[in-house]
This record gives C-alpha cells, sequence and structure tokens, in this order.
C-alpha cells in the first residue's frame, strides 16, 4: 500500500532538494573553488624567485586540507582548500589561507546576499571584491583587482576552448536552437545569445554552441551552423526544434539540407494567445493543448480544424499564425513516442536560461561581450549536469537507420 502514517518532517535547514538549488549550489561551490584557485596562483607568483641553496624553489604546492562544508543561502557547500609548504629555513613560515574562506569558517556572513553578489555582480572586476565582502564581512581584503581579472580571464580562456573543440565523432540526432535576450544586456549591438543544444545517439543533452549574435538573423545562424560542420559535425540532425524564428530555419536549410523541422508549441502557444483577448485566452489555450496532445496525427488534425473553425472568424489573425506552421507542427508524430514530451518544444534551453534571467533581472549596466558570454557560458555548462537523458533510448539505432515511424510507433511494412 502508498499510504503511511508516518509523518514527514520538513528539513530543519529549511533548503529543499530541488534541482535547482543543486545547480546553483555546485555552480557556488565551483566559483568559491576557482577563486580560491586564483588567489593562491597570485601568492605562488609573489615567491617564484625566491630559491633554496640548493635551486629548490622555495613554496610548494603540498596537497589540500580536509574538505570542509560551509553554510552559505542556499545549504551547505563542500569546499576544498589547498596547501602551500614553505621549506625555507626560520620560523616565518609563509602559510595560505584564502581571504574569502578563513579558518574555521562555517557559516556565511550576510548569505541572503551570497548569490545575488555572486552570479549578478561577480563578474565585474570593480563589484567582485564587494561580493567577497558580503560573504565575510567589510573586512575581508587580500584579493587585488588583478587577481579578479585573472579570475575572470579563466572563465574566458574555458569558454573559448569550449567553442573550438573538436566534434568530429560526435552524431547528434537532435538539436534545440533559440535565441535569448537577458539583461543585463551587453554593450555590443550583438545583443542576442545564440544556443543550440543537442541530443547524441546515447540520449544525452550537451551544449553545443553558444555566441552572440545580432538579433536572430539568418546570417548570424549561419555562421553558428557552420562553425559546427567546421568542426567536425558531418551528419544532419535528424531533427530540430526552435520557434518560428525564420532566421533559424533559412540557415538550417541552407547547411543541413535534410534536418526535419519542428516548432515549438510553447512559443506558438503564446504567440497565438497574444492576437486574443485575455477573456478568451483560456479556453482557447484549452483548444491548443487538445492538437498537441493528442494521441494521433488524425486526432490532432481534428483538433487543429476545431480550433479553426471555432476561432478563424472573429480571430483570424490570430488562427493564421497557427495554420502556417501546420505541417511543421505535428513533425513529431514521425518519431518515437517516447521522444515526444523532448521534442514538442524548446524547453531544454528555455527552462536553463530562466535562471541566466533571474539572476540578472535586476542589474541594468551593460556587460561587455566577453563578460555576458562568459558568464552564461558558465551557468549553462553547471546546468548541464542536471539535465535529463531521453527517454526510450533504445528508439535512437533505429531513428539512425531510417525507420519509419507512425504516430509514435514503428511501422512495419507487411511484403504482399
Amino acid at each position: 500500500m502508498s499510504k503511511t502514517t508516518i509523518a514527514t518532517l520538513p528539513d530543519p535547514s529549511g533548503f529543499s532538494s530541488d534541482p535547482l538549488t543543486g545547480v546553483i549550489r555546485e555552480g557556488a561551490r565551483k566559483l568559491i573553488e576557482q577563486a580560491i584557485e586564483a588567489e593562491l596562483t597570485a601568492l605562488m607568483a609573489g615567491f617564484a624567485d625566491e630559491k633554496l641553496e640548493d635551486g629548490r624553489a622555495r613554496l610548494v604546492r603540498h596537497g589540500h586540507l580536509p574538505e570542509r562544508e560551509v553554510l552559505t543561502g542556499i545549504g551547505p557547500v563542500a569546499v576544498k582548500v589547498p596547501r602551500v609548504r614553505d621549506r625555507g629555513p626560520g620560523e616565518n613560515r609563509i602559510t595560505f589561507t584564502p581571504s574569502i574562506l578563513p579558518r574555521y569558517l562555517r557559516k556565511a556572513k550576510s548569505v541572503e546576499e551570497l548569490l545575488p553578489w555572486l552570479y549578478l555582480k561577480g563578474v565585474s572586476t570593480g563589484d567582485f571584491s564587494e561580493a567577497l565582502a558580503a560573504l565575510l564581512g567589510p573586512n575581508a581584503n587580500g584579493l587585488s583587482a588583478k587577481t579578479i581579472t585573472r579570475l575572470k580571464a579563466d572563465w574566458w580562456k574555458e569558454y573559448q576552448a569550449w567553442e573550438n573543440r573538436d566534434l568530429s565523432a560526435r552524431r547528434f540526432l537532435y538539436i534545440w536552437a533559440d535565441g535569448v535576450y537577458f539583461k543585463p544586456r551587453m554593450s555590443e549591438e550583438k545583443q542576442c545569445v545564440l544556443v543550440i543544444v543537442g541530443a547524441d545517439e546515447y540520449g544525452r543533452k550537451e551544449l553545443l554552441a553558444m555566441t552572440d549574435g545580432f538579433r536572430e538573423s539568418t546570417e548570424s545562424w549561419r555562421e553558428v551552423l557552420l562553425d559546427l560542420k567546421r568542426r567536425g559535425l558531418k551528419q544532419d540532425p535528424k531533427l530540430a526544434v526552435g520557434d518560428g524564428a525564420l532566421g533559424f530555419w533559412t540557415a538550417l536549410r541552407e547547411v543541413f539540407a535534410t534536418t526535419r523541422e519542428q516548432r515549438c508549441w510553447v512559443h506558438k502557444t503564446m504567440n497565438v494567445l497574444n492576437a486574443m483577448p485575455n477573456s478568451l485566452q483560456a479556453k482557447a489555450k484549452a483548444h491548443l493543448h487538445d492538437i498537441w496532445q493528442a494521441e494521433t496525427r488524425a486526432e490532432a488534425n481534428a483538433a487543429f480544424d476545431f480550433f479553426v473553425e471555432t476561432y478563424g472568424v472573429k480571430w483570424d489573425k490570430a488562427v493564421a499564425k497557427l495554420v502556417k506552421d501546420r505541417d511543421v507542427l505535428l513533425t513529431f508524430y514521425d518519431y518515437p513516442a517516447e521522444h515526444w514530451k523532448h521534442i514538442r518544444t524548446s524547453n531544454p534551453i528555455e527552462s536553463t536560461f530562466a535562471t541566466v534571467r533571474h539572476r540578472t533581472k535586476r542589474t541594468k549596466a551593460c556587460l561587455s561581450r566577453k563578460t555576458g558570454l562568459a558568464m552564461a557560458f558558465k551557468l549553462m555548462m553547471s546546468a548541464q549536469g542536471k539535465w535529463r537523458k531521453l527517454d526510450g533510448r533504445n528508439r535512437l539505432p533505429q531513428i539512425i537507420e531510417g525507420v519509419e515511424f507512425r504516430d509514435g510507433l514503428r511501422h512495419v511494412q507487411v511484403a504482399a
């Protein structure tokens, strides 16, 4: 029996185990460790010229201290602090104690402000010191602007290395594409971040491309897709999912000519409802839901026709937005039913960038191109570890082989 008389007590720490909290906590841990590593690098560089009589370096790395947990506004964050060994004579030994993580620190100060500062203004050289002060109090010192600049440079180098990685040994069957706008806006004209997420032959979702573009123009999307091909993505994806932005689809047909198209039902629903009065939107949304939740293409077409007949006379503009993409809205019926929940929308991108917007919506200033891309990249890579694999992964070899699916089921042709 599923019923139980045992009462479930709330977590006394007040923190839930939801996936978003886990993503943020992991991101905070990495940022803290990177800041510690940057400070240690500055210390080692300052004593690089000091040698012993036998020519050995005076100051060397010496493993790590035991891992400890620091309570923050997002729950406990496990961190490791590296140790150094001073091999020089005398009693004045050099030790390393990170300014952002003093000894015996178990609870962060101003924990409510930790995340807003680390994620919103932590990418700004001038504001990063304030972010650490929010963690440690006004007496925190030891992190110079030079150290912060080095830390940001490391993020940018990571992004550049990822952007040029080899894809020749990879194959991606599904891709999701979207152009994302968020605040703080980038200072250059290219204020849109173009994002492509792919699902490989093993059902794993992965960030494939992320760069800035001039809105969502065909030229900008073409550059992104051609760059994927240049780095080894030779085989056309089987299906691309995205909203109705014409720039992406035009570029897709030029670069990956055999890739089929699936319009995002979430974007389409919003576009249609925006052209209708508020009093009708709830009812119309339910009728749109009947279309893409239908079990078969025939039932979807019947629901589609019903929507057109019901709203076409008075709200022709709204219906026109739906009718013009009728075929590409129903492409998913030609793919395994286990994959429908994944390929009917561009949710892998939208849900992830919702966290980016949440962290940046309060900031009014502009970001540089490097800062904006580096921040978005770090957040996306942190979220990537939490992405779900595709359901029905046993169907992926069949898609590669070109097996025909009708209404989500494998279609077996009977010999005459």
